[in-house]
This record gives C-alpha cells, structure tokens and sequence, in this order.
C-alpha cells in the first residue's frame, strides 16, 4: 500500500516543513549546558561497557539534557546514528514501541508484537535509542529494552527515568544535583561551582550585566543551597531576578520555603524544595496566568498559539484575546518554554511543570473534563481542516503540522475512548486522520487506534464505515490482508445499508488494492475498471479518486497492458497538476515507468523513475521511494548498466528493511526483484556484484536519489578531488554544527553572530566542497573525523 513517511527561548530558527518530515534527532539546546563534565564522561564511559544505561535523579535536575549531550558526543560512534524518543507525552503503554519505531523511521506493516517487529528491522543495525522520561512507563519500557537488548547486537539504550528499569542488564547513573559551595565558607573559588554559574547565567539573560561579585556570591550559594542545587529550581528562581535583588529573592524564597514544607514531613527533601519552588512561581502569576497555566497541562507535548487559545478559551472567564497575554507572561516567567515548530513558534511546559498544572486543574470539578474536550474538538478541527486540504499543494506543511502535533492526537484519541460518552468523537478523530495514517508512515499505530475505536463504537454509524475501510486499508501484510478485506467488505456494505455512496467508494477503493496486493491480478483490472468508469461520487476524496486510477494502471502494467496504463496515467497527472498536488502524483510517475519499462522503452522509462524518485524524496515517501528504486535497478539491469543496477538494488532492500523485508509477499514485486538480482549478478560476477549492492546498501536515501538521478550526492562520501580542501577555523566549527543538524538561527545564536554572518559561513562550504546540500556537509564532517 501507498504510504509515506515522512528548548525554548526567543532567536529559534523554525525549521522548514521539509525538516519536520525528517526530524527524530537531538533536542536543539536553546541556553547554555552548564558543566556536568563528570556525568557526560562518566555516561560515556558507561556506553562504551553496557547496552543499557540509565539516568536517575529527581526530576528537575537535568536529566534529558544531560543524556542529549552524552547522546551527542557519542554520535560518532554509532554508524546508524542515535535516534531520540520523547515520553512524556504519552500514557497508552502500548504506544511504546510504536513510538520508537516512528523515531526510528520504521513503517512496519506486520500483524506480529511491535517489540518483534522492531527487533526484526533492527537487528543488523548499530544505533543509540535515547528513551526519555520512562518513568511512568516503566514496564513497557524495560520490556521494549528486554527484547532489544535480547535480540539485537548494535543496539544501545541510554533512557532518563526517575527510577530504574529493573533488568539485570541496566547500568545505572545517578544525576545528582549541582555542587553548591558553602555560603559560609571560603567563596574565592565560588565562580567554579556549576550551580552558581547557572544561577548567574540565568539571571544575566533577565537582568543584563549581572554576573557574580564578592558582594552577591554568599547570598546567590545561600540560595542555590535552599534549592538543594536543583537546575529547574534555580532557573525558576533566576527569572524573579527581574523585579528581587538575589537578597531579596532569597528572603522571599525562605519564607515560601518554610510554608510549603512544613506540612510534608513524609516527602523526600529535594521534592520539597522543587515543590517549594514551583508553587512560589505558581504564586507570583496572575490569576489569569495560573488559570491558563492549569489548562495548557492537557495539551502533551509542544503546541501553537492556536492549540493554546482554543483549549484555554471557554468565552466565559478565559476569552482569546486574554489568552495570548497569558502566554507572554508565562513565557517571561519561564514556565512556558519557547520551542521552533514547522509554522513558527511552539510552547511546551517542562513535564514538572505540567504535572503542576494538571494538579490545579483537578482542583475544579469539572474543569479538567471541559478542558480535554477542548482540547479533543479543537484536535478534530484540525484533522478535518488538514483531510479537506490534502489533495493539494500543502502536503509538506500539512504533514509537518501533524507531526509536530502527534502527542496531542494521541492524547485526544486517549480522553475520547477512555471517557464515557466520547467514543464516538474518537471513532470520528481517528478516522479522520486516515490520510496520515496510510500516507505518512503510520500503518501500525493507525490500527492501534482503529481497532481500539472500533471495539468502543458497534452502533452502525457513518463513522464506523470509515473506520472499517481505514482499518482495511492499513492492512500491509499478507497475513492480515485477508483481515483487511473483510474489514473492507463490512465496510461497503454498511456504507451502503446508511446510504453513504462516498464512504462505499472508499471501501471499495480499499477492496481492490487488497486484491491487487494479493496478487488476484485479473480481479483487481476488472475492480478498478469498474470504480474509474463509475467515476468520482460525491463526498468521496479527491485523493482516492487519484488512487483508483494509480491502482488501475498499475493492474494494467503489471498485465502487460501498457499503453491503456499510459492513457489512465496521463489522465490523472492532468488531476494531479491541477491541484497542485505531489504525493499522488509520484504514483502516477512511477506508474508511468512501470509502463514503459512493460513496452521496454527504456529511455522513457528511465526518465519517469527518475522524475518520481525526485518527488518522492521532496515528500520523504520511504515506501514509494523503495518501490521506484526496485524499478530503476530492473530498468538499469535492462540496459545493461548492472553495475548501477546492484547499487539501486542494495539501496532498495535497505530502503524495504524499514518497511517489510518480504515486499508484503507480492509475487510480482519479489519476482521482478530476483529477475534484476540475477540479471546484475550474471553480468558482474559475484564478488563485484557484492561490493556493488554493498555500495548502494550503505547510502541514505538523499545519497541514493542522488546516484539514481546522476546527481552530485555521492560527492558527500568522500573529499573532492584535486586541491585538498581547507575550511578557515570558523568554518571547521559552523560545518561541526550543521552536522549536528542545527539551522542558520541555531548556529548563530550558538556562536553569538548574526544569522547573516551563519548563512555566509554555510554558504562558502558549500561553494569550496562543491556540495549543494546541508546533508552533504553532514556527511562529509562525519567521513572526515
């Protein structure tokens, strides 16, 4: 089936809607990573003797941005790269593995146990898995680990979590917090204390030209020892530094300090003092702050100003306008933290934080209820908006806008089935994201969904219609194929008993290409002729019209009626083009291809592949790509270019690894697979057939698009020729950061220059290696070190 994939302070640079398709690295830090040499040695050391290893500590003192750092110095070791999975935003324990594999890239189509799967796609792969902020999760998590410690070799794990895993291979870190020297003491070496440099440069960013003296370093180390040294306590502190002296603060604090404790005596010293801090932060907000505060804990993850103003405006004591001044405070105060989004600025609360304001919230009876169904309406708001939009030109951004927004579906999808009264919105929200389900590389997680809204809807509604289609057609492999026809079929013919004509010719849609993958050829011509003669109904998406036709060339190619298959193409590029839209398109293209590859006229043939592989990369269409990287080996092979034709071939099994190694078992992809093997290998002999397919295994897929399309990408893995090349000291270290993944804004700010000044950098390495693309840059810094 069709499918594609794809901290906090102002001066962040948002990435574009290109980068959101891709993004699973590192979290960009945003302010200054004060000391913790000791840690980041010492988790170092640990990685290079264990497999697991765990960061503990309460929370507040650091965890996540010490493990991204231990992460970021251990890249290199890692030939797969080190992959990031934030937690926090989910509860399902399910979700888990799902998760990882979407961190990871894996579009998994298996009816197996996740863990099995990933296991499977991983077990030739040497990669770090950062798992943050396990701690309630903690089971799924230390089974997930359990079953990749067991059964992969390459595969490390570095998770934060307030408590330990529980295995027997886990490797522990405890992360203390920060030295703090005693305020009574001798303070002639005080500036050495990591706790007071980070107070000092917090409270520098709020009150400029602050820095510690003989005058402030008692009162700023009595201070940080009152916070017991917790980084979060003392940045919350820091930020009061605009309107306190740190005299003043520290009175003010003691007192607050002393209140708030008194009545625990039960709880641990430095939750209290993290306790003590953010309820004194909480204080000096406004009502209006702490009230939007407590509604902005329902939103997981990071959110827009929109997903902001439309959860915490209720008309009644919250209106929009109030809203977005609620913000601005919380962001100067530091409880909202600013974050780069494909559309601009995000806020994200620190997950302390947020369990704060879920706590006030539940305050009110009632008030978390309304707040959840803001939330979830606002959610289906914004899926219907997207599902209307999809067929045109703003895929990219509209698949970034999801994925920047995955922890609040799934938190919405969560309330709506697991509250009384709301299934049905569930049923319709998950259904709804249909498209970004089959189109974004999220088949399992969709029948997670699905099958879960279904159990809770059985009434015999137009949104169980379209779940049962949406469940068919996220069915991948061959053994669930024979579920997703029934799925399907069910489908049909309750759209029909409600007469929905749009949700049938959705069904059927689903019906055909189950046939067609099941290789019932001869059934699936006559089914699509059928559906496209029939022509489009109304309601019925603009993107399955698109599909219909895809699906009937490709029944046509594949029994060798070639030239209908061109008419059919030609057609829908027509509807395609006048939409502007690309993710259908690149279908079309490659259909196209196969065409004329079936009339071997190789030349055109060739140019198709290469027109739809350039497509599919623009809208990172892993499966698409996969499947046109095994067409252009064939005609490679064809034309007797077998040595290009291994490259392509390693390149694409590489590619199907992420997908299904089995080609979901169609006869015809898998036939002409081993044709194209045999072919290249007869032609080449085995052992530089070998060093060939190894070639093309061991590219990206920017890499391998590049080779395909005889682009300079290659370029990438190795040093121009001529001259050895000399990047200035400036230059050495802004490449360093463009490996690193940073954007212009990122570097700049991280180096104190202007982004002008970054964006000549860059643009002079590109100019000297000859290169024409940031990966480029990426990939030459690694081959270098």
């Amino acid at each position: 089936m069709h499918i594609c994939e794809n901290r906090d302070h102002s001066g962040i640079s948002a990435p574009t809607p290109e980068d959101w398709l891709i993004m699973r690295h590192l979290p960009v830090e945003t302010t200054s990573f004060v000391d913790r040499r000791r840690e980041q040695a010492a988790g170092r050391e640990l990685l290079t003797r264990a497999r697991l290893v765990t960061l503990t500590g309460p929370g507040g003192v650091g965890k996540t941005r010490l493990a991204a750092r231990i992460a970021a110095r251990a890249e290199r070791t890692f030939p797969d790269g080190v992959r990031f999975v934030h937690l926090a935003g989910l509860d399902d324990p399910d979700l888990v593995p799902l998760a990882v594999a979407d961190a990871l890239g894996l579009h998994d189509h298996s009816a197996g146990p996740p863990s099995a799967a990933l296991v499977d796609r991983l077990r030739d792969r040497r990669l770090l898995l950062v798992l943050d902020n396990c701690e309630h999760l903690l089971p799924a998590c230390a089974d997930l680990a359990a079953a990749l410690l067991h059964g992969t070799a390459g595969v490390r794990i570095l998770a934060t979590s307030r408590h330990r895993l529980g295995l027997t291979e886990e490797n522990l870190l405890d992360v203390r917090p920060l030295p703090v020297p005693d305020p009574d003491g001798d303070l002639s070496a005080a500036d050495g204390y990591p706790a007071l440099a980070l107070f000092a440069d917090r409270a520098a960013a709020v009150v400029p030209g602050f820095a510690l003296t003989a005058g402030n370093r008692a009162a700023v180390a009595r201070l940080c020892r009152r916070l017991d040294g917790l980084p979060l306590a003392i940045e919350l502190a820091a930020v009061r530094m605009r309107v306190l002296g740190v005299e003043q603060l520290l009175e003010r604090l003691d007192d607050r300090y002393r209140l708030l404790t008194s009545g625990s005596p039960a709880a641990l010293p430095r939750h209290r003092t993290l306790r003590a801090a953010v309820d004194w932060s909480h204080d000096l907000c406004t009502a209006r702050e702490q009230l939007v505060w407590a509604r902005l804990s329902v939103p997981a993850g990071g959110f827009d100003l929109e997903t902001a103003e439309e959860v915490c405006a209720d008309g009644d004591r919250l209106h929009r306008a109030d809203v977005l001044d609620a913000v601005a405070g919380l962001v100067d105060k530091s409880v909202l933290s600013r974050e780069a989004g494909p559309e601009g600025v995000r806020y994200r609360l620190l997950d302390t934080l947020r369990c704060h304001g879920l706590e006030r919230l539940r305050e009110t009876p009632g008030e978390e209820l309304a707040t959840r169904r803001r939330h979830r309406d606002w959610m289906l708001r914004r899926a219907a908006a997207c599902e209307r939009a999809w067929f045109g030109p703003g895929q990219r951004d509209i698949v970034a806008r999801l994925r920047a927004d995955q922890d609040n579906l799934r938190a919405a999808l969560d309330f709506s089935l697991g509250t009384p009264a709301e299934a049905l919105a569930g049923l319709r929200l998950a259904g709804t994201l249909w498209f970004y389900w089959h189109a974004c590389g999220a088949p399992r997680e969709g029948r997670h969904w699905m099958e879960r809204a279904l159990a809770a809807n059985p009434e015999p509604t137009p949104e169980r219609a379209r779940g049962l289609w949406v469940a068919g057609l996220l069915a991948g492999c061959p053994e669930d194929l024979t579920r997703g026809l029934r799925r399907a079929e069910e489908a049909r013919d309750l759209a029909r008993e409600l007469g929905n004509a749009a949700e049938a010719a959705h069904a059927e849609y689903v019906i055909g290409v189950v046939r067609l993958f099941a290789d019932e050829l001869p059934a699936a011509l006559a089914h699509f002729e059928a559906g496209v003669a029939r022509g489009p109904v109304p309601g019925q998406h603009l993107s399955l019209v698109g599909l219909d036709q895809v699906e009937l060339a490709c029944a046509l190619g594949f029994l060798g009626h070639a030239d209908r298959a061109v008419e059919v193409c030609e057609r829908t590029l027509g509807l395609c083009e006048e939409h502007g839209e690309e993710w259908v398109r690149s279908y079309v293209l490659r259909m196209l291809a196969l065409a004329h590859t079936v009339k071997q006229d190789w030349p055109r043939a060739e140019r198709y592949a290469r027109d739809a592989l350039r497509l599919k990369l623009a809208v990172h269409d892993v499966i698409g790509l996969a499947l046109t990287l095994d067409l252009a080996a064939r005609i490679a092979a064809e034309r007797s270019a077998c040595e290009r034709a291994a490259v392509l071939l390693g390149g694409a099994d590489r590619a199907w690894t992420a997908v299904d190694q089995g080609r979901w078992g169609s006869k015809a992809l898998n036939s002409a697979r081993r044709e194209t093997e045999s072919r290249a290998r007869c032609a080449l002999g085995r052992a530089a057939f070998t060093t060939s397919y190894d070639r093309g295994a061991g590219l990206s897929l920017s890499e391998l698009v590049g080779y395909a399309l005889q682009e300079p990408a290659l370029a990438a893995r190795r040093p121009p020729e001529g001259p050895e090349v000399r990047l200035t000291p400036r230059e050495a270290q802004v490449a360093e950061l463009v490996a690193e993944g940073l954007a212009n804004q990122q570097i700049a700010d991280r180096l104190v220059i202007a982004r002008r000044t970054a964006e000549g950098h860059v643009e002079r390495i590109l100019n000297k290696l000859g290169f024409n693309t940031r990966t480029q840059i990426a990939t030459w810094v690694t081959a270098q070190r």
